[in-house]
């Protein structure tokens, strides 16, 4: 049998709602893909966030910054 991702069940509050604290690997480095993204937010914000964050760290202030910015905020 092949390998596979995901699960026959469903799982209604995984993946994007589970708190950063609780991953795996949320003490990994994070990403070049949430590095080049919070590079981003933090400009636009005039934030400066330390480089050396982890994976959990690095979504939470991800997630904090998208409230801030106008490039995910819903326009009212």
């Amino acid at each position: 049998m092949a390998d596979t991702l995901g699960s026959p069940n469903p799982e209604p509050n995984s993946g994007i709602n589970r708190d950063p604290e609780d991953w795996v690997t949320g003490d990994e480095p994070m990403t070049a893909a949430q590095r080049s993204y919070l590079d981003t937010l933090a400009r636009e914000a005039g934030e400066e966030i330390p480089a050396d964050i982890n994976k959990a760290e690095a979504s939470e202030h991800i997630d904090r910054l998208q409230k801030k910015s106008s490039r995910v905020s819903d326009p009212e």
